[in-house]
């Protein structure tokens, strides 16, 4: 502990506060971890000598020229003159310029002239590592065009525990080696653009339910996530490690609880996991509103506030320069603060050649403003591949696609979300909706009419019956200057090959022309910050579709969902040929759509979650943790949502439970067909078996836990007479108890001619194989039987070997 009697005293304010108690006796199990965050002082310091020394010797350079008050104008935000959701001021004598933050991992929001790109979600889909990267790479450069020094994503949390969850279309997958494989390749391709990335939301916000605190009314603090320590490492956090170790300069904690204390005041949370054991060198930065105190947060790990006025009062500026004097803080901790923000500055070479931060944001498009054009036609590529790429084919009955445009005389198409939104109702939900949740300046036209206009009535619960969905809504959603509607580009094909047209986008069961060729359902599934969905499935779409189908024998299902979608009600009937789970593509949704459909590109998206045949196969995670009727007065203000099913989320759950999912986790089909073998383990030739690591902190945890030590192959044929890029996955068995039957811990998506065979080689790191000892508190390379799984999906998976160590 420290010496410091104003350190023992504000320590003691702080524990007692958020309910940390302090703990000697030695960790012997999990149970430590349930149900309180152990505190964890001082914030650790940067590591001068790392990659990252350059950057810091500048910042301590220039932190050595500033006043207390400059320091502390780093750590809080400020109201700004432009459409940035947050601002830091500038210090103009240093030539310092101040920093614009703005929403968000899947685009630049609130504002003109950016692309609209796809969803996390979608991006999970692709399974494509190098396709992930470029996105990342491009989207940064359009922030940099538009002056945002810190991009406000990517998003790995939620990470999807909840079936139903809100902002789980924001992430890549529900499962924690994809999504941290992903948000590795985002990190790199953001940063790469000189933009600052924010990794969020740190840490198991896993639903909107509670996860704000409420003063209206009885009052109620926000949900806490409890979990254990193998819990948080092996899931939750697993990502985090990803990010850090690619370099992100930013992390944004979270509104929730974690074991009873406030995410942004959590000192185990953000000192002891994020600074100290993964060796976090950027700052922490909170979410809108989730700095709780002033002191505590300081000595807990927290950088920067946003937004630093809260309810009209401050917890810092002046008052922390006021907690510096009267020692309740010691300087040393504010410049820490101001160095890890600098640093992130010089690290990412915003110090030259940047524009003027928010110059590109305009406070309002709707008035005369400066426009910047960030987009660049080297992305349409990138925009375009990420497309098509992310949408998943499950059901193909006897090649009903792709449509031969030669026998296509007549297509009808209904549902509605096969059209263009409705304009004319934009100014009704802008008036109904705050600009902070909707985002009015950025003229989403989806996610106003097509999302909040369905959430008004009751009768299409979790739709959005306006118009086609490329986004879900809340802080993570898209600007849109351009899109592709389904329909649009179905007029273009259907006139390029002379096809008659039907459609009706209105009628709850329209009239279906007998002699259709094909009829095309396009529904969608809506999903927004702020609230978890209501269900998985929605009877008005369902019955769309079965009366569609009892009309039409090639009868195709095509979803934009920005989550899970339960399709038990109509997949078995034999009308319904295909189903399409679209996710959600970005501005080039329609026309990549009806490019699959039609066989000009081949579907190659797998399935980052589980499909269900009904909502209770989803287990106690299917809906968030509600406070409920007899529940005792504690737990109703202050609600808890305890993570007893560990790390068996999912696919593992389903796994655990022998429980047979209607589409597998890592499932999709193409219109080749391919086949595995020749499956080979080998152990590297220097690779290092020890128990534990034992390597110096880096960036990512100890440097030893990203050494490879396994190469598996496998040889991968199409066996048809099209080319297509398989998502050839490794799912290990790892010996121990409490272990999940499988997890994924590779994947690999070549491109592969038709009747060719091309090798995949997955690299198994120390990592991969270990699972986290709560005693040893630290990663574990356990002796034993490793069971070695390569196929196309987590239940067909026809490889199989044994690893021993």
């Amino acid at each position: 502990m420290l010496n410091s009697p104003s350190w023992i005293v504000a320590l003691a304010v702080v524990c007692a506060a958020t309910g940390a108690v302090a703990q000697d006796e030695p960790i012997t199990d999990d149970s430590y971890f349930w149900g309180q965050s152990p505190p964890v002082y001082p914030v650790p310091v940067q590591d001068e000598e790392g990659t990252w020394s350059g950057a810091i010797a500048k910042a301590r350079d220039l932190l050595d020229q500033m006043s207390l008050e400059e320091k502390v104008s780093l750590t809080g935000g400020v109201t700004s003159t432009t459409g940035c959701s947050g601002h830091i001021n500038p210090i103009e004598r240093l030539g310092f310029g101040g920093l614009c933050l703005a929403d968000a991992g899947n685009g630049v929001r609130n504002t003109d002239y950016v692309s609209s790109w796809p969803s996390g979600i979608h991006v999970g889909a692709s399974f494509n590592r190098e396709l992930t990267e470029r996105r990342g790479h491009y989207l940064g450069e359009e922030a940099h065009k538009k002056g945002v020094n810190v991009l406000l994503g990517p998003a790995i949390g939620p990470m999807g525990r909840v079936a139903v969850g809100g902002r789980t279309w924001e992430g890549f997958s529900v499962d924690p080696y994809l999504m941290g494989e992903l948000v590795y390749e985002t990190v790199h391709g953001i940063q790469g653009s000189g933009v600052i990335a924010t990794t969020k939301h740190l840490v198991a916000q896993e639903q909107e339910t509670h996860r704000l605190a409420t003063r209206a009314g009885p009052f109620q603090e926000g949900i806490s996530s409890n979990l254990d320590d193998r819990t948080m490492q092996e899931q939750y956090l697993w990502p985090f490690y990803n990010a850090v170790r690619a370099g992100t300069a930013a992390v944004m904690c979270s509104y929730n609880r974690i074991n009873n204390t406030y995410g942004c005041q959590n000192s185990k949370v953000l000192n002891g996991l994020l600074k100290d054991q993964l060796g976090f060198q950027g700052f922490v930065v909170s979410d809108w509103g989730a700095q709780k105190s002033g002191v505590g947060s300081a000595l807990a790990g927290l950088d920067m506030a946003m937004p630093r006025f809260v309810l009209g009062s401050t917890y810092w500026a002046s008052q922390l320069v006021q907690a510096v004097n009267n020692g309740s803080v010691p300087e040393s901790t504010i410049d820490n603060m101001a160095s890890r923000i600098l640093a992130s500055w010089f690290q990412v070479h915003q110090d030259s050649d940047f524009p003027g931060p928010g110059s590109g944001m305009p406070p309002n498009i709707s008035a005369p403003h400066v426009a910047v054009d960030a987009r660049n036609r080297c992305a349409r590529p990138t925009l375009w591949d990420g497309a098509v790429e992310g949408q998943v084919l499950v059901k193909n009955t006897d090649g009903a696609l792709p449509l031969a445009s030669s026998e296509m005389k007549l297509i009808s198409l209904f549902g509605y979300s096969a059209r263009a939104p409705n304009k004319n109702n934009y100014e009704l939900a802008a008036a109904m909706f705050s600009p902070w949740t909707i985002g009015v300046q950025s003229a989403n036209i989806t996610e106003v009419n097509a999302g909040w206009l369905g959430n008004l009535n009751l009768t299409y619960s979790s739709i959005a019956p306006n118009g086609t969905m490329i986004s879900g809504g809340g802080s993570g959603a898209t600007s849109q200057s351009w899109f592709s509607s389904p329909y649009d580009a179905l007029v273009e094909q259907a006139y390029q090959d002379g096809t008659a047209l039907f459609h009706d986008f209105e009628s709850a069961k329209p009239f279906v022309n007998p002699t259709s060729n094909a009829c095309i359902v396009v529904g969608n599934v809506w999903a927004t910050e702020g609230y978890d969905r209501p269900n998985l499935r929605d009877s008005y779409t369902d019955d769309l579709i079965l009366h569609v189908a009892s009309q039409c024998s090639n009868t195709i299902v095509v979803f934009h969902n920005a989550g899970l979608r339960i399709v038990d009600t109509f997949v078995d009937h034999p009308n319904v040929t295909a189903i399409v789970f679209a996710h959600l593509p970005g501005q080039d949704s329609g026309k990549a759509l009806i490019s699959l459909l039609y066989g000009k590109e081949n579907f190659s998206g797998r399935l980052p979650y589980t499909v269900a045949k009904q909502e209770s196969d989803y287990g106690p995670t299917l809906h968030p943790d509600y406070y409920e009727p007899g529940k005792t007065a504690r737990y109703m203000r202050y609600p808890q949502s305890n993570f007893t099913e560990g790390v068996f989320v999912d696919y593992k759950h389903f796994d655990k439970e022998n429980i047979e999912p209607r589409y597998a986790f890592g499932f999709g089909l193409s219109y080749a067909t391919f086949e595995y073998s020749n499956l080979e383990i080998a152990k590297d030739a220097d690779a290092d078996f020890e128990e534990y690591p034992s390597g110096p902190v880096v960036e990512g945890g100890q440097a030893d836990l990203w050494d490879e030590l396994v190469t598996v192959t496998a040889d991968v044929t199409n066996t048809a007479d099209v080319d297509g890029k398989e998502v050839a996955q490794l799912y290990l068995g790892i010996p121990g108890e409490g272990t999940p039957v499988r997890q994924l811990r590779g994947f690999e998506k070549p491109l592969i001619q038709a009747g060719e065979t091309q090798t995949v080689e997955f690299k198994l790191r120390r990592r991969d194989l270990s699972v986290w000892d709560t005693v040893a508190q630290k990663w574990h390379l356990q002796s034993g039987e490793y069971k070695v799984y390569v196929g196309s999906s987590s239940r067909d998976l026809p490889l199989e070997g044994t690893l021993e160590i």
